[in-house]
């Protein structure tokens, strides 16, 4: 299968919780970790979010610095990649012509999800979550890098959301993932792992 390349991208807690049971928005990074991420999606063609995150976050997925906003413009691309999501009708109606909608099933085939973004000339995704989307790539082996950041403190409450759900995973103690990089970002930590062989190459 043809399908662009893949890369995940989370802040979490030390204790694993990418939110915490409240209804207000928990900050897990920081204004350079955000300039970080940033400079991530303005390199991507495309932006994949699950329904839940377009339900309870409404999150904007857009290039925020205006120089990097023209110099994919200077390249002949939009200011932003594209956004899609999983929840096709909900989605349509919510998010309209503001974002790429892709019905591939209930529950959704990734591979349909892919390879209908690599014929539209998406060669380069980033799936910002949430946890059922992260769990779905990487159980499916269909992520080609993580980029994953601890922010310094515990949520400890079962009832909030994690980086993943319970899953069988192809990295496990007795094969293990590739540690790329480690970077300390002011109060937060990037943990960069390869998850393939197409690690670097999109």
């Amino acid at each position: 299968m043809t399908r662009p390349y893949v890369l995940l991208s989370c802040a979490m807690s030390i204790d694993g919780y990418i939110d915490d049971a409240t209804d207000a928005r928990l900050l897990l990074s920081n204004d350079a970790d955000v300039d970080r991420v940033d400079a991530v999606r303005a390199g991507c063609d495309a932006i994949l979010v699950g329904a839940h995150t377009i339900r309870r976050d409404n999150p904007r997925l857009l290039v925020r610095s205006a120089d990097r906003r023209a110099d994919r413009a200077a390249r002949g691309l939009p200011p932003s990649p594209t956004k899609v999501t999983a929840a096709a009708e909900k989605a349509r109606v919510r998010l309209g012509d503001r974002a790429t909608v892709i019905d591939a099933g209930d529950p959704v085939d990734l591979g349909t999800v892919l390879a209908d973004l690599a014929s539209r000339g998406v060669g380069r995704l980033m799936v910002e979550g949430g946890s059922s989307m992260h769990t779905r790539f990487l159980t499916a082996g269909l992520a080609d890098e993580a980029l994953l950041v601890v922010a310094p403190f515990f949520v400890g409450d079962s009832r909030a959301p994690r980086f993943v759900g319970d899953g069988a995973f192809p990295w496990h103690a007795g094969h293990r993932a590739t540690l790329a990089e480690v970077r300390q970002i002011g109060d937060v930590v990037l943990i960069r792992y390869a998850l393939s062989d197409r690690f670097g190459t999109g």
